[in-house]
C-alpha cells in the first residue's frame, strides 16, 4: 500500500503520522487519510478541494502534476509527501 507522510510542521497540530492507506491516486490515498482525520483536510485542501497555494505534494520524490484533481498514479510501494511549499522572494 501507498504510504502517506505529512510535514512536521502539520504534525505539531494534528496527529497525523506516517500510514499506508488503500489508493492508486493521489485523491484516493489523501481522501483515505482525510475520512481517518478529517481535520487535516483544511490545512491541506481549499474549499473547491485542491490543494491550498502553499502545500506541495511529492510522489517519490517527483512534485505531483495534477494540482486540481490530484489524479497522479500511485505504485503499491509509493511514498506520497505532504509538505508546504517554500514562496517569498
Amino acid at each position: 500500500m501507498p504510504r502517506v507522510v505529512f510535514t512536521p510542521n502539520l504534525q505539531k497540530h494534528l496527529d497525523c503520522p506516517p500510514r499506508e492507506v488503500e489508493g492508486g491516486t493521489v485523491r484516493e490515498v489523501l481522501d483515505a487519510v482525510f475520512g481517518e482525520q478529517p481535520r487535516l483536510a483544511g490545512y491541506v485542501l481549499d474549499d473547491q478541494r485542491r490543494l491550498r497555494k502553499h502545500v506541495v505534494v511529492f510522489v517519490d520524490n517527483v512534485v505531483v502534476s495534477d494540482r486540481l484533481n490530484l489524479s497522479d498514479a500511485l505504485q503499491p510501494d509509493s511514498e506520497v509527501y505532504v509538505m508546504q511549499a517554500l514562496s517569498g522572494g
